[in-house]
């Protein structure tokens, strides 16, 4: 077994990884896997594989519970903290100063054609990740129906993203195949010591907030810690739970602040979920300016992402262990297929709101349904997500270079 690399090279491998991480999950995990597998003998293929698949089954950032478990494989607890926060801190230092100047300047025409471009693009993208996800979730007829019956619960029916998730769940459980699985042992013991110890740090602001009576910062909070439990799927299906909360049911951000965050969002290295900071700081600074939206910020974060290294430092022993759980891959299976449900009504949403001006939500007894005005189309919004389909989908630019191109296209048509 070689040794262990030194704190020099932890720190050099997992910053590049961090600065590096550009363009969602698939991007990210590809960037790790050529850092600690190809370029250095740090992790097997096998062990890479099994971390990656016990990260599908968590709630969170798969991509950033990956580089925590790396690092902890390689260096115990110290190793994975390194990691972990070397791959969120560069994101989220950009994330905090895009939000400030948005909240500044978002109105200003300039920016707006700006973010029209980044928008475009990201319809694109987020169209790349369904069918990715599709490819790799819908195995079969009755996954088909999963994905199909999750559409129409979120899109038609507004059913709260939690009980989707849940249903799909037990639903898959219930389609284990019988056939024996040769079973792997824990690679260590049972730690409840530091589940109540990473539990207590995570939830610690809630009591303190709560005593404080900064009501508004200890919703934000419950609010972050509610969304990191039940966030299985990645990124999007999050943004899409997100949308349905902070927009309709808590109306924290209107349809096109959410539109934007999600823009902005892609443009920065690190999780995805970092856009769980551009909400928190952006209603902050809506109510009490940039100190509140500071704070709020740093408690979106905290919420967020303490909660990965409490899954990843209690459960890391289990990893190959419970790859041999056919009734846990089955439930994994039927979630990852509600998931494409999920995440084709974030397109739909996310298409809507960029495509058209005015989007009207109309009721017709218990169904609910985004209508858009006609009138309000945007040749410009079509005529910049035509030019990312063809940079991202035909030339196969990334996202790295296609995102800076597109926000200068949308700035160049409005002088049309």
């Amino acid at each position: 077994m070689p040794p262990p690399p030194s704190w020099p090279e932890m720190l050099h491998v997992f910053g590049r990884i961090g600065l590096l991480s550009f363009g969602g999950p698939a991007a990210q995990i590809g960037v790790m896997h050529r850092e600690l597998v190809d370029e250095r003998p740090w992790l097997s293929e096998q062990q890479f594989l099994n971390a990656l698949g016990f990260c599908m089954l968590l709630p969170g950032p798969e991509a950033m519970q990956l580089a925590t478990y790396a690092g902890w494989r390689l260096r115990g607890t110290a190793g994975g903290l390194l990691a972990g926060l070397l791959f969120v801190l560069p994101g989220a230092l950009v994330i905090a100063v895009l939000t400030l100047l948005y909240a500044r300047y978002g109105t200003l025409p300039q920016t707006e054609s700006l973010l029209l471009g980044i928008k475009a693009t990201v319809i694109v993208i987020v169209y790349e990740a369904l069918r990715r996800l599709m490819r790799k979730g819908l195995t079969g007829p009755a996954m088909s129906w999963v994905a199909g019956l999750s559409f129409a619960a979120i899109f038609l029916f507004q059913i709260p993203f939690p009980l989707l998730i849940l249903a799909a769940a037990a639903f898959g459980a219930t389609r284990a195949s019988p056939a024996p699985v040769q079973q792997t042992l824990p690679t260590g013991t049972f730690r409840p010591g530091v589940i109540l110890l990473w539990a207590t740090l995570w939830l610690l602001p809630l009591p303190l907030l709560a005593l404080s009576g900064q009501t508004l910062l200890f919703d934000l909070s419950a609010f972050f810690a509610k969304l990191a439990v039940v966030t299985f799927g990645g990124a999007y299906a999050v943004l899409a739970y997100m949308a349905q909360e902070v927009v309709t049911a808590r109306g924290w951000l209107d349809p096109l602040q959410m539109v934007d965050a999600l823009g902005l969002a892609e443009t920065t290295p690190g999780p995805l979920i970092l856009v769980t900071q551009f909400v928190g700081m952006l209603t902050g600074y809506t109510a009490g300016g940039t100190g509140l939206a500071l704070a709020a910020g740093a408690l979106t974060l905290w919420m967020t992402f303490v909660p990965c290294f409490l899954w990843i430092f209690a459960g890391a022993p289990y990893v190959e262990h419970l790859q041999t759980r056919p009734r846990l891959q089955s439930a994994l299976g039927a979630i990852t297929a509600a998931v494409v449900g999920v995440i084709l009504n974030l397109s739909v949403w996310f298409a809507l709101h960029v495509v058209f001006n005015t989007v009207t939500q109309v009721n017709f007894g218990p169904l609910s349904l985004p209508i858009p005005d006609p009138a309000s189309l945007r040749s410009d919004a079509l005529i910049l997500t035509a030019l990312a389909a063809l940079l991202l989908l035909v030339l196969h630019r990334g996202p790295l270079i296609t995102l800076p191109l597109m926000a200068l296209a949308g700035w160049a048509l409005s002088l049309l």
